[in-house]
């Protein structure tokens, strides 16, 4: 039970940082904010560039695909990315931590180190909780495991959970300005933590120095999600302007995509309240499963990746669904405003796959969408077709230059770059 708990605090508390609640509110000077999406089964490079499109050009005056149509209105927002390569990861079913941390992946593989999302989330302006992770399964799967560690790492061989239940996200970001039943589960399960932490403090010096250690792990993961609940009541006043309705989205969701609906409402409200700077969804959990019924697609789980996406119109609604998300995403930090302009203006938001081009690949072609300049410093409105040579590694090397991190490679030393990477430093045509 104790590991069980406290691993449902790390799936929101990994690390939490100090925090002013002043902080809400201040003027952006530099990017503030960074939003990961993965969609699981790979990204076929066919269902993302428009017709015609050969070498890098405009994105004006030509039109995209069917499956990211929804992205149409936002053309000049969007960089389409092919030509990355991710082959170290040894992605096949999924590169698992690999994917966001442009190392070996595979299933069973502890991570090797921190994820790109996670190093973002220490880099930008200081937030209550600095990395927020939700994952997106099919209904049962989310209920069987509220959450689960798959994409995202603090470090070598320390996986962070997601959350999958958002009745237990809302009840632990806005349980403590609810009323009634919510707020009656929010008040027990502090006792409890409370208690436990006290007690777990108290004994775990009797073990074994091995066990000790964890123990020690489960312990911190009670003092943080305690800390988070005080810093979130210091904010409480702030939070209930955005808190999302809590209806039968939530409480009684006929299909998985109910659920999905609501985690992403729920990262919607924790950005625009200013709790998170860094959004990982997880749609599929980066796993090979996920399920959605909602969009009257009853193949579920692996056989999907077992289809061609191009022209398939079950992966058509998939890819569509992603894209309304981003879609609402955008426009909910559009409504925002921030310094001399919007929340989306100093936001950027990487759209990809955990595993590639597809199920079963090589990782030799990993597509991307970025959506958003960063504050001016990504160029939008095109598509970027790069010569296979440069890995994932790359684009997350110029994403933490374009937050202001001057990193020449990430999580690649120079032996493992000389073999898969042609260059140092970011990716020149993507810098504005």
């Amino acid at each position: 039970m104790l590991q069980g708990m406290a691993a449902s605090g790390a799936a929101i508390s990994s690390p939490i940082l100090a925090s002013d609640a002043t902080q809400l509110g201040t003027q952006p000077t530099e990017p503030r904010r960074v939003i990961f999406f993965l969609q699981n089964q790979g990204f076929d490079p066919a269902t993302c560039v428009p017709k015609g499109l050969k070498t890098s050009e405009s994105l004006s005056g030509v039109k995209l695909p069917d499956p990211i149509s929804p992205l149409e209105a936002y053309k000049d927002k969007i960089n389409i990315i092919t030509g990355l390569h991710g082959r170290h990861t040894s992605p096949s079913h999924s590169a698992y931590f690999g994917a966001l941390g442009g190392y070996r992946g595979g299933i069973g593989v502890p991570p090797g180190g921190a994820t790109i999302d996670h190093v973002i989330s220490g880099l930008l302006p200081e937030t209550i909780l600095p990395h927020l992770r939700i994952g997106m399964d099919a209904l049962e799967n989310m209920i069987s495991r509220p959450t689960l560690a798959t994409l995202s790492a603090s470090g070598a061989g320390k996986p962070l959970f997601m959350h999958s239940n958002p009745q237990d996200l809302y009840q632990l970001l806005f349980g403590g300005i609810a009323t009634g039943e919510v707020k009656k589960k929010y008040e027990a399960r502090s006792k409890v933590f409370n208690r436990i932490e006290q007690l777990a403090a108290q004994h775990g010096e009797k073990l074994p120095t091995g066990d000790r250690e964890r123990y020690g792990g489960y312990v911190d993961g009670f003092k943080d999600i305690n800390g988070l609940r005080e810093r979130l009541a210091d904010v409480s006043d702030h939070l209930k302007q955005f808190a999302p309705d809590y209806n039968d989205k939530f409480l009684k969701p006929k299909f998985d995509t109910d659920w999905h609906d609501a985690l992403l409402d729920l990262g919607i409200a924790a950005l625009k309240a200013g709790l998170t700077n860094v959004l990982t969804i997880g749609s599929g959990r980066g796993e090979i499963f996920g399920a959605w019924k909602g969009l009257g697609i009853t193949e579920a789980g692996h056989n999907l990746g077992h289809m061609k996406q191009p022209n398939n119109p079950i992966w058509i609604k998939i890819r569509k669904y992603n894209c309304q998300m981003l879609v609402k995403l955008m426009q909910a930090l559009e409504s925002m405003p921030e310094g001399n302009g919007t929340m989306m203006d100093n936001t950027l938001i990487v759209y990809t796959s955990n595993n590639a081009d597809k199920q079963h690949t090589n990782g030799a072609d990993w597509p991307f969408v970025l959506l958003g300049n960063c504050g001016g410093r990504i160029k939008t409105g095109q598509y970027t077709k790069l010569d296979g040579r440069r890995p994932i590694n790359a684009l997350y090397t110029t994403i933490l230059r374009a937050i202001g991190n001057p990193n020449d490679r990430f999580n690649m030393d120079k032996g493992i770059a000389n073999v898969h990477d042609t260059k140092v430093g970011p990716i020149e045509e993507l810098m504005a």
